[in-house]
């Protein structure tokens, strides 16, 4: 093959991932040996350490292959979502299991996932989850939304056991098989905080502003931003910096979740609005105070009829 003039990349012994991968990762790939041996066995954990070790002395060919690694990943999800109409939905990972809030977000992902868009999330516990959660309930009936969210409640957060909090989301799935598809794009930058199990596609990266840039680049139908914290934060002012430049092409809608938080809390809004004044953007920005009433507002400040599609209860 060489002699033809072809590139071989060599096989690398002992990684724990394929860095030559063609295909986005699963739930079941990245947790597998979660429910035998627990998480720190699984090949999510185990990518962490190596990344972890090799950062901390500066290996250079460790570096390639991240890098190589990543650019593979993006390949396999602009492949995935090539023709369908994504939506960002962001938020902070504190949200728990249980709260009202966590059942919120989770509402939302399945209205959107219905109406025919692709929820694509940060792919983190929390607002994350939920929303990748909700996406997966999709195609059944709305009392298995219900019942799952009683069984996930028991495990409220991972910080408690990731083993604990990712088995109750397993055990979900495996009562319920089958569900909606959406897109998670976490990333090993933030190892501490493991993926969530109910995204059906998984673009995991090394490199945290390839995930962050690359999630708002590809949701071509709007970013819903949801409370929280620094993360959401830096994510919103991203998407209003793409948007103000234009940066891929005209500006897509911004719809951002509970008035306080983004008023009083973390005053983002009254910054985002003369950001926007006079603007392309500006059209494209609301600020709502349910998220019940988040889909209705991606209708209204999107251009044409990019979102009007059915958006049932």
């Amino acid at each position: 093959m060489r002699a033809g003039g072809a590139l071989v990349f060599p096989p690398v012994p002992g990684l724990p991932f394929d860095p030559y991968r063609g295909t986005l990762y699963t739930p079941d790939e990245l947790f597998s040996g979660l429910l035998d041996a627990g998480y720190d066995t699984t090949l999510d954990a185990r990518a962490y350490r190596w990344y972890q070790e090799t950062k901390a002395v500066g290996d250079v060919v460790a570096g390639m292959l991240r890098s190589i690694h990543d650019d593979a990943v993006s390949d396999a999800l602009d492949g995935h979502l090539a023709g369908a109409r994504a939506v960002g939905i962001l938020g902070g990972h504190a949200m728990e299991r249980g709260s009202a809030a966590y059942a919120g977000a989770a509402r939302l992902g399945r209205r959107l996932s219905r109406g025919g868009l692709t929820v694509a999330t940060g792919g983190g516990p929390g607002a994350m989850e939920a929303a990748n959660f909700g996406a997966y309930t999709a195609p059944f009936e709305d009392a298995m939304l219900d019942k799952a969210l009683e069984l996930l409640a028991q495990a409220p957060h991972f910080r408690l056991s990731v083993t604990t909090w990712a088995g109750a989301a397993f055990e979900v799935l495996r009562a319920r098989p089958g569900g909606g598809q959406s897109v998670a794009m976490p990333t090993w930058f933030y190892g501490h905080e493991p993926p969530n199990a109910f995204a059906t596609h998984i673009a995991k990266y090394f490199v945290k502003t390839l995930r962050e840039e690359g999630l708002l680049a590809r949701s071509n139908a709007g970013v819903v931003f949801l409370p929280g914290a620094a993360g959401t934060v830096q994510e919103l002012f991203d998407a209003a910096t793409l948007n103000y430049y234009r940066s891929h092409g005209a500006p897509t809608p911004m719809v951002l979740v509970n008035r306080e938080h983004w008023t009083e809390t973390l005053p983002a809004w009254p910054l985002l609005r003369p950001l926007a004044a006079d603007q392309a953007m500006e059209p494209r920005i609301a600020l709502v105070d349910s998220v019940d009433d988040a889909p209705e507002a991606l209708i209204r400040v999107s251009p044409d009829e990019t979102n009007r599609g059915d958006l049932p209860s």
